[in-house]
């Protein structure tokens, strides 16, 4: 199984792209097909599945992997679909590992049905998401749920997104829900009202809150249903009836300043609270304040997301103090939002707090030198496994790059970094090669995209990173790299394809340089050059070009 997962992450994180093509998926069933009938340990004690069956098996375990990991995909895009991939194989390595404990269910007469095979595979899952996005009527939610109805079944995490339930359809919801909602721990009720009057779809959202009242949820998905307030309290009687949750995500809900003031108040309990996610909502500062609130009885957060909500100074400082109160943080996303300095320097006060921090996003917030150095410093010293550190899009210039350095020289788990976006020019981008080119083993990508780089920073760049094992993506385009400068990179990546990014959008000429930097340009990288002689790195001590 190891090798299943490892083969295909070598075989697919090459394309650097979710999703896989169609060859991909492939392999991948015709590797576990292969693993299946190994003779195991596992096998000896279980019994050894047949080709035909572990054919079947290996069909419906990547089925139900590509579905889980694009569900992923759509919570958490990352660009490259990095973060998929690894779901894709880990799921797949944990369904064949059920399979092989399963053993054969090949029938007397030698057949087995896929539907069998799929029950068999995962029986606490019911899906109806699978398929064209589309209203359901009445009659074909009686026979999507059907199997709801049956007596014994174990479902015990339902998804009914991608499928628009109007007032007949969830009228035949409500009752078949009310007979199974005790044994249920996460329902996944995103975008299942699209296309849906206003007026029917919160009468469609108080049916399945009161059929679904009292359940015991450690995990409730509302994304993607246009909540607003109104939609936010037609769910009161279920969120009222919920003390255990463990996640609760409400993306691209419009959740407006009076909508977060509702879930604050509707949700009654937060003391286990560990995934809460907000992404591309309307909140703005007010709205902010009602979360920070949330937040400061949410303890053992551990995944946070507050991105492109339309937050600004206020609000941004209320969140960054609730912030403080979650020391068990581990993946912080404050994406696109409007903070500023003052509360770039209040995040990094809380910063010091989240020793188990893994994963960092805090681009297009308007940080400035200030609030980036800020913020690096209190990095520097907080979040000794830091894995990804996106701070693109913030304004910060070579000034800010004396602090980044140092940081991140002291990741040496680092295996994303994201600084594109930003005006580090040569010296900035000088530091962080100098920052990155020792140790860092896991590093895969970086990205200093759009940075007024030039020719020394670029081939810096490039040698910091082309011999780390497993290196993927180096992002310099955007930049006033000289054609002798693009051809130095390229020859450094010519044994690598496809692990230098494109130069399409490099401009040689620096156009939106004046005109004396333009006239000095090859003099100061002849400088430059001469500067890093005397390049002093040190993990504990300022990075300084002297």
């Amino acid at each position: 199984m190891d090798s299943t997962a490892q083969t295909f992450q070598q075989r697919t994180l090459s394309v650097k792209l979710w999703p896989p093509n169609q060859s991909t998926r492939l392999m991948l069933i015709e590797r576990m097909t292969k693993n299946l009938t190994t003779p195991s340990i596992i096998s000896r004690k279980y019994g050894q599945l047949s080709k035909e069956e572990a054919e079947e098996d290996a069909k419906q375990i990547e089925e139900l992997a590509f579905d889980a990991a694009n569900q992923h995909h759509q919570k958490e895009p990352d660009g490259d679909g990095g973060s998929a991939v690894q779901v894709y194989a880990k799921e797949s390595s944990k369904l064949m590992l059920e399979v092989l404990k399963r053993g054969p269910i090949m029938k007397e007469d030698g057949n087995v049905t896929t539907a069998e095979i799929a029950s068999s595979i995962r029986t606490d899952v019911f899906d109806i998401s699978a398929g064209r996005r589309a209203f359901i009527s009445a009659e074909e939610a009686q026979d999507l749920l059907r199997p709801l109805k049956e007596l014994g079944n174990r479902y015990t995490k339902i998804c009914f997104s991608n499928r628009s339930f109007g007032l007949d359809a969830a009228a035949v919801a409500e009752q078949i829900l009310l007979s199974v909602k005790d044994q249920l721990t996460e329902v996944d009720l995103s975008d299942f009202v699209a296309g849906r009057p206003e007026p029917e779809a919160l009468e469609v959202m108080n049916i399945f809150s009161t059929a679904l009242e009292g359940c015991n949820l450690r995990c409730l998905n509302l994304s993607n249903n246009a909540l607003g307030e109104k939609g936010v309290r037609a769910f009161g009687a279920l969120l009222k009836s919920q003390n255990n949750l463990e996640e609760l995500y409400l993306i691209n809900d419009g959740i407006s300043e009076e909508a977060a003031r509702a879930v604050c108040e509707l949700v009654p309990s937060t003391e286990k609270l560990k995934v809460l996610q907000f992404h591309n909502n309307m909140t703005g500062d007010e709205g902010a304040v009602a979360i920070a609130e949330f937040v400061k009885r949410s303890a053992m957060l551990e995944d946070f997301r507050c991105s492109s909500t339309r937050i600004g100074l206020d609000g941004g400082v209320a969140l960054a103090e609730a912030l403080g109160t979650c020391t068990h943080l581990r993946k912080l996303d404050l994406r696109d939002n409007m903070f500023g300095v003052e509360a770039g320097v209040a995040l990094s006060k809380a910063l010091f707090s989240f020793a188990d921090l893994t994963e960092v996003y805090l681009s297009y917030l308007n940080l400035e030198d200030e609030g980036a150095e800020a913020l690096a410093d209190a990095l520097k010293e907080s979040a000794p496994s830091l894995e990804v550190l996106d701070m693109a899009g913030n304004d910060f210039t070579a000034k800010a790059a004396s602090s980044l350095a140092p940081c991140i020289a002291a990741k040496q788990f680092l295996s994303k970094l994201n600084l594109a976006e930003n005006e580090l020019k040569d010296e900035g981008a000088i530091l962080i090669a100098k920052a990155i080119e020792g140790g860092h083993g896991q590093l895969n990508e970086v990205d200093l995209g759009t940075n007024q780089i030039r020719r020394a920073g670029a081939r810096l760049l490039a040698q910091a990173v082309v011999l780390k094992p497993g290196f993927k993506l180096l992002n310099i385009n955007g930049n006033f790299i000289s054609d002798e400068g693009i051809d130095e990179v390229k020859d450094i990546f010519k044994n690598l394809p496809g692990v230098l990014g494109p130069l399409d959008e490099n401009d040689p000429e620096g156009e939106d340089l004046d005109y004396e930097e333009k006239e000095d340009d090859e003099d100061n990288e002849d400088e430059l050059e001469s500067k890093l002689k005397g390049l002093d790195i040190k993990h504990d001590e300022q990075f300084r070009l002297k």
